[in-house]
């Protein structure tokens, strides 16, 4: 009889230490630029309120994992969704079970690391001010781990409801919420749009030369508007975000011209791209999940909480 770890959502959340998960998530984005990772494109199941989507994946060093997530609207918050779900992470040798671990906190962070990266690799160097678009709980886990990388950045809130980007923007020492969208865009050379939306609620004409943005929301619809990604230039996580129709494809980058390039921001991290070429250049990455981020994010969950003694054990 064998044994596998329970970590709940506390726990989770506890062992996924921010560093360790975006130095855990770069190694995932440079697995697939190199064609090393093996993750089939997300399916999902489509019931009346929501999808259940299914992303089993495999990173060499890293393991071998898959998540169940739930997308429902969330009737405390009308117009609002809530990802919920469960991952487990397996033995990449003889694929034993060995943690099984709470989804929502874990997809939360590798999204917002995933955003970093992109950041780090394709904005100008020395940002002066970044805005985050949104103000639920993928907004807040980004202002989160921005603060934790370095809490001297200012950073500006912005989404439908002050109040809630105050609340966002408080785990920053350096943030702040202002009263619209645009006017936290416009002031930015870093974007980070992490919301819900159906329709784009980033226009064109609000981004400066040289701005970069990171994309990581919009799974019923774009964020960006169609001006934007005809100006920029376009960068996601796997080929599949531009080949693929939603839930596994960007809403963003269906039916590009002929000829437009999606360039792997793997590709970038591990030096084969050179990712951004001037500082006016306008650079998009659209996210749009894989398997193999939340392969790292177990990975780490995983190592920290066998450290720390944290867990659970269950039989198998």
């Amino acid at each position: 009889m064998s044994e596998m770890l329970f970590l709940d959502g506390a726990r989770t959340r506890a062992a996924l230490d921010p560093r360790r998960v975006v130095d855990a998530v770069a190694t995932a984005l440079i697995a697939i630029g190199r064609g090393e990772a093996s993750a089939p494109p997300r399916i999902a199941a489509r019931a009346p309120g929501g999808l259940l989507g299914a992303m089993p994946g495999y990173v060499p060093g890293l393991g071998l994992a898959a998540k169940l997530v739930s997308v429902f609207g969330d009737p405390a918050r009308p117009g609002r969704s809530r990802h919920r779900g469960i991952v487990a992470l397996f033995d990449a040798e003889d694929g034993s079970p060995l943690c099984l671990m709470d989804a929502e906190p874990l997809t939360e962070i590798r999204t917002a690391a995933v955003a970093t990266l992109s950041a780090r690799a394709l904005a100008r160097p020395r940002p002066e001010r970044v805005a985050v678009v949104g103000t639920g709980a993928q907004a807040r886990t980004q202002v989160s781990l921005l603060a934790a990388l370095d809490p001297t950045v200012p950073v500006v809130v912005a989404g439908r409801d002050r109040r809630r980007a105050e609340s966002a923007a408080a785990p920053h020492p350096a943030a702040r919420a202002t009263d619209t969208v645009e006017a936290a865009v416009r002031e930015a050379d870093t974007v980070f749009c992490c919301t819900g939306a159906l329709r784009p609620v980033i226009r064109r004409d609000w981004l400066s030369p040289g701005t970069h943005i990171s994309s990581v929301g919009g799974s019923h619809g774009p964020e960006v508007d169609a001006d934007t990604v005809r100006d920029a230039t376009l960068f996601a996580e796997w080929a599949g975000a531009a080949d693929t129709r939603p839930p596994s494809g960007a809403h963003e980058l269906q039916d590009l011209p002929a000829g437009r390039t999606v360039a792997l921001l793997g590709s970038v991290l591990s030096g084969r791209h050179p990712g951004r070429l001037d500082e006016s250049e306008l650079t998009l990455f659209k996210s749009t999940g894989h398997a193999a981020l939340d392969v790292a994010a177990a990975h780490v969950a995983h190592a920290v909480a066998v450290e720390r003694g944290w867990g659970r054990p269950m039989a198998m």
